[in-house]
């Protein structure tokens, strides 16, 4: 089929369970245009390039033609992932004052316990039950929990975060031929709501300080300190990044360990190889299959092809780890693979920073969860897929174990 039509069949829901043959397909052509004028990049050594390539702009205002998707930013101003440096610096600077080292080092390892105990609690709640939805019952309770402990909301305020969540990642998908305009309304009503809500909760802080991160934002006071609407959209970024990234990497992980029941008897004998396992799946399965909102500040060439200035650039992730110029034998699911250069995260000034916190849920989320599973089985493959083709992963993931994963496998 055409090249120009690759993002439209990738977006298409009907590929969305096994997209990976279009992503060699990609491959074999290293960039694309497509007919709306944007440029697909599906290898990994020029994403790699392009991800640390000062002329590559983050900020969707850069376009020649300004999207759909920037007026969703209205209402709150872009967070920090959306901005260029120097202000794209300034603000992941002060926000990593709260969140990791050098300045608070131990937030992220000092959890370690709290989520062992969230993730205790959420399989003694399978307790009884022959069928388990993993998404509903476990990956996505599972994050949003830790994120709102993290910042310091509530835990009687939890349940609002699913509904906003779920309306602006909605609103962020790439739908080609589709008219996004009702999406986008959502998406932006939810990020509003929620950096209201946070922006209050950070100001009833500021009298009343805890030990969170919303405390901290508006406690510090060095140089440069976050102001009011920063903390908004910071707080409003952390809860979406750290929730949705985590659900996706923890219910792929659980598919592809039950799709490999050697590998998944490995890891439940030897729980010391999981640090290893959870890179590979990021590898293999990655929780964001592509960067849509890139944009050259100038003409670029990338293999050979002239990307012109403003033109959408969107860099294919899931393709890049599965490019067999740079990995060995990509498609194939190695847990003990030791090449962990993958694209998971991103790469360059952009790297995913909440990427220590998501490495550690998973790695104790998919063990605890090796360790309950009784002679598991799926009870669908593929299972039913979320809409999002850039945060890709089942909406479903019913699980059988027991009797019910014997009697199924009768």
């Amino acid at each position: 089929m055409a090249a120009d039509t690759l993002f439209h069949r990738i977006t298409d829901y009907a590929n969305r369970a096994n997209p990976y043959p279009l992503y060699a397909e990609l491959r074999e052509e290293g960039v694309a245009r497509q007919e709306d004028g944007s440029y697909l990049v599906g290898t990994y050594h020029e994403i790699q390039a392009l991800l640390h390539d000062p002329r590559i702009s983050s900020d969707r205002r850069k376009r020649t033609v300004p999207d759909a998707t920037t007026a969703a930013q209205e209402g709150l101003p872009p967070a920090f992932i959306g901005l260029d440096d120097p202000e794209h610096h300034r603000l992941r600077n002060l926000t990593m004052r709260s969140f990791g080292p050098p300045h608070t080092p131990d937030r992220i390892d000092g959890m370690h316990d709290d989520i062992t105990r969230i993730v205790k609690d959420l399989i003694g709640s399978f307790a009884g039950k022959e069928r388990i939805d993993i998404v509903d019952d476990f990956a996505y309770p599972l994050p949003v929990t830790v994120i709102c402990r993290l910042l310091g909301v509530p835990i009687e305020d939890e349940p609002r975060f699913r509904e906003w969540s779920d309306a602006i990642v909605t609103g962020i998908d790439p739908s080609p031929r589709e008219d996004p305009a009702e999406r986008q309304r959502a998406a932006a009503e939810a990020r509003k709501a929620m950096g209201l809500y946070l922006g209050e909760l950070a100001e009833k802080r500021r009298a009343h300080p805890s030990d969170d991160m919303l405390s901290a934002f508006v406690s510090d006071s060095s140089d440069g300190q976050l102001t009011p609407l920063e903390i908004m959209t910071t707080s409003v970024l952390l809860l979406i990044a750290g929730h949705e990234t985590t659900v996706n990497l923890i219910t792929n992980g659980i598919l592809t360990l039950l799709r490999h029941p050697d590998e998944l008897a490995r890891l439940r004998s030897e729980p010391a190889l999981m640090p290893r396992a959870v890179e590979e799946l990021l590898r293999y399965e990655p929780p964001v299959q592509m960067l849509p909102q890139r944009t050259p500040l100038a003409d670029i060439e990338v293999a050979g092809v002239t990307v012109p200035k403003g033109a959408p650039l969107i860099l294919m992730l899931a393709s890049g780890n599965r490019d067999p110029r740079r990995f060995r034998d990509p498609d194939r699911f190695d847990p003990t693979r030791d090449d962990h250069t993958h694209l998971g995260f991103g790469s360059g000034i952009h790297s995913c920073f909440g990427a220590p916190l998501a490495r550690l849920e998973a790695q104790i989320a998919l063990n605890e969860l090796l360790q309950y599973l009784d002679h598991p089985r799926l009870a669908e493959d593929p299972p039913p897929y979320r809409r999002s083709p850039v945060l890709r992963g089942p909406r479903h993931l019913l699980v059988e174990q027991g009797r019910a994963a014997v009697r199924g496998g009768q």
